[in-house]
């Protein structure tokens, strides 16, 4: 007995589509390489920014700072479910962090990039309204003469010791702040004097962060330094008790040790600190009145 095998199937004869050297149809670019894509996340970001409220919690936070949700909604003047409704959509967006100890909902800006990006908004946002009594004119005050900008020095003192640093050979001006982001660098005798006052900038890991970068202050209109530096010694500015805070605010009022100290390292005066030039103490202790009682209120 035969058994018969099935009859071969005729080879397939290589047709034009099934050349290996075809030219195959270019395939989509992902979403997020699209141009189309980066525009719309642009304008989500805005629009992040683009309500009062929201603004408002995110230019208090520039204080390095975590506020609770209620805090925040009290500054804002709103209730806790709207603040919470806003605060859902920033932390959603990547501007700010929470942490949650109890009850208490902590906020606070994601990291040193948002708050860069708030300040330089600030500054490209024309000068603010006018002040409506003599209680916000004189925090007002309080804000542009000395500050924290999220972890460093702000204001008319954040300018006056950027200044004096770049002056005396400390930092020096970077080409292509536009393109970079960065502005300063620290020199060699920057390190140095970075060194005496106990902060060692050569031996710290910063990650992504530059050890020295150009923030535009949004009072002044000019830059102040920010990064790794700034942050250091904005830390021992407080430590040292060159500086205190104004309440629970962002405004900083420098102290007589600080005006000797800063007198001694960088040669500023009294009116390029941020101080109190003769004939405006009383103005500083209503911004201290003021911001104390904001913070109680």
């Amino acid at each position: 007995m035969f058994l018969r095998c099935p009859p071969k199937r005729p080879a397939r004869m290589m047709g034009a589509m099934d050349s290996p050297d075809r030219t195959r149809r270019p395939r989509p670019s992902p979403p997020e390489r699209r141009p189309e894509h980066a525009g719309s996340g642009l304008a989500r970001l805005a629009g992040l920014l683009a309500d009062d409220t929201r603004a408002l919690f995110c230019l208090a936070l520039l204080d390095g700072r975590a506020w609770t949700a209620g805090e925040l909604a009290r500054l804002a003047h709103v209730a806790p479910s709207t603040a919470g409704e806003h605060l859902d959509k920033l932390v959603a967006g990547g501007l700010l962090a929470q942490e949650r100890q109890g009850r208490h909902r902590y906020m606070r800006l994601a990291g040193p990039s948002s708050a860069r990006l708030v300040e330089e908004l600030a500054a490209h946002a024309g000068p603010p309204p006018a002040a409506r009594s003599l209680r916000e004119a004189s925090a007002n005050t309080a804000m542009a003469r000395a500050r924290t900008c999220y972890d460093h020095l702000a204001g008319r003192l954040g300018v006056a010791v950027t200044d004096a640093l770049l002056e005396r050979g400390l930092l020096r001006q970077e080409a292509g702040l536009a393109v970079t982001g960065a502005g300063f660098a620290v020199t060699g005798a920057g390190l140095g004097w970075f060194g005496g006052l106990g902060i060692d900038l050569g031996a710290r890991p910063y990650g992504r962060r530059p050890q020295a970068r150009a923030c535009l202050d949004w009072t002044e209109r000019r830059p102040h330094l920010a990064g790794a530096a700034g942050a250091a010694l904005c830390r021992h500015a407080l430590e040292a008790g060159w500086c205190e805070r104004i309440g629970t605010r962002r405004a900083l009022r420098v102290t007589d040790a600080g005006r000797h100290a800063l007198h001694e390292l960088l040669g500023l005066t009294g009116a390029d600190l941020g101080g109190e030039p003769a004939g405006t103490s009383g103005m500083a202790e209503a911004a201290r009145t003021t911001e104390t009682a904001e913070a109680t209120a």
